[in-house]
């Protein structure tokens, strides 16, 4: 299986090649005698190159075509000490391991067809597993309107949908990595008519990630058992959209998410679809390079999910700040089988985060932002050699209601970034974290002292933590990232 993994990846590589250097060859094609590889004869046009931001572009004005790559590379490597409980045992053998890690390798093809008709195809092969990131289709031509289907990021969070490229941190708050939805396949409309109100609505469907997602969503097909319809709909409000150094945004997202969904998990060849009529929430405490879950609850018999959240941002000249609250309410269904008899068993769960940041270019480097998204885009640099940005950010998630612990957690989080240039940038985060008895790995990890002093993973029954509650570590961080 693993061969014809990596027969399948090369063989992607190739088509991607290919697919990308055509235009290349079609720009030296005679307009009059233009035939493709059907023996069909096409239109042809010249294609003019050029270099944006060291990025190859090729397009023709007079046609609307514009054709480019958009790769990326980010190199990571974290290191967690003052660790506090945490352990592997009672022994006190460190939990978390220091390392590095190939965080984003991805390779993209964007096409302007013309001025209505867009297209792209992002893939992801971080540390050698590919991963289908963007490919949908993009409609223009109304006036004001966009119209989008394909797998994409559904219009929720500001953090969420901030390219990865543009990110303040290393990596997003945990309330957006546990709750925000990301890339699902579905339809999306966005209405901008005026440079100071946008708003969107979209459907989506299930998610198309890896091999093990599209294979859980297929045994259930066979089952007669669908991944369910979702709604999400954004609106914003940016008084001074239409100045370049300054603005404010306002925004509230709002979602519908049908309880009949799955996630990756897999028994072997049979599809266990632990998340099926159910949730699995969990995140890391805003680093990637340990793969450890601290914070995470599984229950089952949820009717649907309501998930809202409001944002606040705005920037001047080289400072911006921006912030989030999301809160997900889980409606459950008393009837459903898997549900425990228990009265709070039957009660809305209640769970809810939030993150305030802010950054600052120290020479003379200017914050923008993008109002056709919403969202905050690359930084101007303020000298030749570029520019450095100072960065503080708090971040904290709660997944304890109604008889169900998942743990709750916090993160205080400094960073600097130097701009060397409009492709190459370097990160390093410090990051204090603290976690409460509740967020122990599923009972893996010790959270707390019993009443002898000695270390235990247990909140009740025999044994249980009495002192010294919750799972502490700091992490330090490093990124160097290259786009092309």
């Amino acid at each position: 299986m693993t061969q014809l993994k990596n027969y399948r990846n090369v063989f992607l590589l190739a088509l991607v090649g290919m697919f990308c250097y055509t235009p290349i060859f079609a720009q030296i094609e005679d307009e009059e005698d233009a035939v493709n590889q059907y023996g069909v004869k096409v239109s042809s046009f010249p294609l003019q190159a050029a270099a944006q931001n060291n990025i190859l572009v090729l397009g023709n004005q007079e046609k609307g075509y514009k054709f480019w790559m958009d790769n990326r590379v980010q190199f990571d490597a974290a290191h967690y000490f003052n660790l506090k409980n945490g352990m592997l045992d009672a022994d006190g053998n460190p939990f978390m391991v220091s390392g590095v890690s190939m965080r984003r390798v991805r390779m993209a093809a964007k096409a302007q067809i013309n001025k209505d008709w867009y297209g792209e195809v992002d893939l992801n092969f971080a540390n050698g597993v590919f991963e289908l990131e963007d490919a949908y289709v993009m409609y223009s031509g109304l006036q004001g309107f966009e119209f989008k289907v394909g797998n994409f990021k559904e219009d929720f969070s500001m953090d969420q949908t901030t390219t990865s490229r543009y990110s303040t941190f290393m990596e997003r708050p945990m309330v957006v990595q546990m709750f925000a939805p990301s890339r699902h396949i579905g339809i999306q409309a966005q209405w901008i008519g005026v440079e100071w109100f946008r708003i969107s609505a979209g459907m989506s469907w299930q998610v198309i990630d890896t091999e093990d997602t599209r294979y859980n969503v297929e045994e259930f097909n066979k089952q007669g058992k669908g991944m369910g319809t979702n709604f999400t709909g954004k609106a914003v409000f940016m008084p001074w959209g239409s100045e370049e150094f300054y603005g404010l945004h306002i925004g509230y997202n709002a979602s519908y998410r049908h309880a009949k969904k799955t996630d990756d998990d897999r028994d072997g060849a049979t599809a266990s679809g632990r998340g099926y009529e159910g949730n699995y929430f969990s995140t890391r405490n805003a680093t990637a390079v340990s793969r450890l879950k601290f914070i995470s609850t599984e229950y089952y018999g949820v009717k649907y999910d309501y998930l809202h959240g409001a944002e606040l941002a705005g920037y001047k000249d080289g400072f911006r700040f921006q912030g989030e609250c999301i809160m997900n309410h889980s409606i459950m269904d008393p009837d459903h089988p898997k549900l425990s008899n228990h009265e709070l068993a039957a009660e809305t769960k209640f769970f809810w985060g939030y993150y305030v940041q802010a950054s600052y270019m120290l020479f003379g480097g200017k914050q923008r932002y993008d109002v056709t998204q919403s969202e905050f885009t690359q930084p101007s640099r303020g000298r030749n050699w570029g520019d450095i940005e100072v960065m503080a950010r708090w971040d904290y998630v709660n997944l304890n209601s109604k008889e169900l612990y998942g743990g709750a957690g916090q993160n205080l989080a400094l960073g600097l970034v130097y701009h060397v240039n409009n492709n190459v940038k370097m990160m390093l985060n410090y990051q204090i974290s603290k976690n409460d008895k509740y967020a122990g790995n599923k009972g893996r990890a010790m959270i707390g002292k019993d009443a002898d002093g000695n270390y235990t993973a247990a909140t009740s029954g025999l044994n249980p933590a009495v002192s010294d509650f919750g799972v502490r570590f700091h992490t330090i961080q490093a990124r160097i990232e290259i786009d092309f």
